[in-house]
């Protein structure tokens, strides 16, 4: 591929949070390949990280998507198969699973993330990590999701305050 001139989305690209994003992507598919559970795979890089100066650190934002993603992979999957037309979420590239269940964890539960950037940056790591055909699946994918996020968080929210409640 020829290198692209340099403009204002490839400075986008650079960004600390697209790079975890990126990060995080790779932790997921290893993961998956080595049948391991992402969070283990994680808290080992971040050990490597302070054990060998050559390694670079985990970023917070990594360590948030990857415990996340591991914590909720249920609903995200659960949420992203019931989009899938003529398709099962096993039969979808490994990075594209990956990188949807980013999206998918990020448009639920990431507050300081607009939906757009997390749907814009799937179809960005799309782009970079797998086929041509990819970011317009992510895309459309991801186009369904954003519609029922919004509700998602509130119940989310609402389940978050009514526990404190339960526990008095």
């Amino acid at each position: 591929m020829a290198e692209q001139p340099v403009d204002k989305k490839s400075f986008k690209k650079l960004g600390t949070r697209h790079k975890a994003r990126r990060r995080a992507v790779d932790l997921l598919f290893e993961a998956e390949a080595r049948d391991v559970d992402p969070a283990d795979l994680l808290d080992e890089r971040v050990d490597l990280a302070t054990r060998d100066q050559a390694v670079a650190p985990v970023h917070a934002y990594t360590h948030t998507l990857v415990e996340g993603v591991a914590d909720d992979l249920d609903r995200v999957d659960g949420t992203i198969e019931s989009y899938l037309k003529d398709w099962e979420l096993s039969r979808l590239p490994a990075v594209d699973r990956a990188i949807l269940r980013i999206a998918v964890w990020e448009l639920f539960h990431a507050n300081d993330v607009p939906p757009v950037v997390a749907v814009d940056e799937a179809v960005e790591l799309a782009k970079e990590l797998s086929t041509d055909d990819s970011p317009s699946f992510v895309n459309g994918v991801l186009g369904q999701v954003v519609l029922v996020a919004p509700q998602v968080r509130a119940a989310a929210a609402a389940t978050r305050a009514s526990r404190p409640e339960a526990d008095a």
